[in-house]
């Protein structure tokens, strides 16, 4: 029985590709919440850099009231968090905001896709509301793929 952490990174590579040739996103991670915690990354952005750390912080079930006081760090990255439906069944997808002084602020959503998160960061100037419906639309097309793929195996 094949799992989705038995897809490979080819695979998840190919679904950053396609949500970067949106125009929307700057930056993409595909995240567990076991290890190896990040399964792909888009190269020439931040996300890459993501933590353990920050990953289970992003993901706990528990105490998640007090990242809206506190935020959470991305990749070095400082974010505010706007709202989080990431447990909310139908929605499964929070929204977060970057406070870097340097490169201005700019939107991220969080999207659960089975066992697997998306994360993405919107160019500048994206809102964060039309951000949160592409990623939950590019999030439908991969969970297909995905029961595509584990069917043929």
């Amino acid at each position: 029985m094949q799992c989705i952490g038995d897809i490979s990174e080819e695979v998840w590579q190919d679904c950053i590709t396609l949500f970067l040739q949106t125009g929307m996103c700057c930056d993409v991670a595909i995240i567990t919440n076991s290890p190896p915690w990040l399964l792909a990354s888009y190269p020439e952005g931040n996300l890459f850099q993501l933590t353990q750390e920050e990953i289970q912080t992003l993901l706990a079930i528990e105490g998640r009231e007090k990242l809206f006081l506190q935020g959470i760090t991305l990749a070095g990255t400082k974010c505010l968090l706007i709202r989080d439906n990431l447990y909310i069944e139908g929605n499964n997808t929070m929204d977060l905001r970057t406070k870097s002084q340097s490169r201005g602020s700019q939107a991220v959503t969080v999207v659960q896709i089975e066992s697997v998160y998306l994360v993405v960061m919107g160019q500048k100037g994206t809102e964060g509301g039309p951000l949160n419906l592409k990623a939950f639309e590019m999030a439908g097309y991969i969970r297909e793929a995905i029961h595509q793929y584990m069917a043929h195996f």
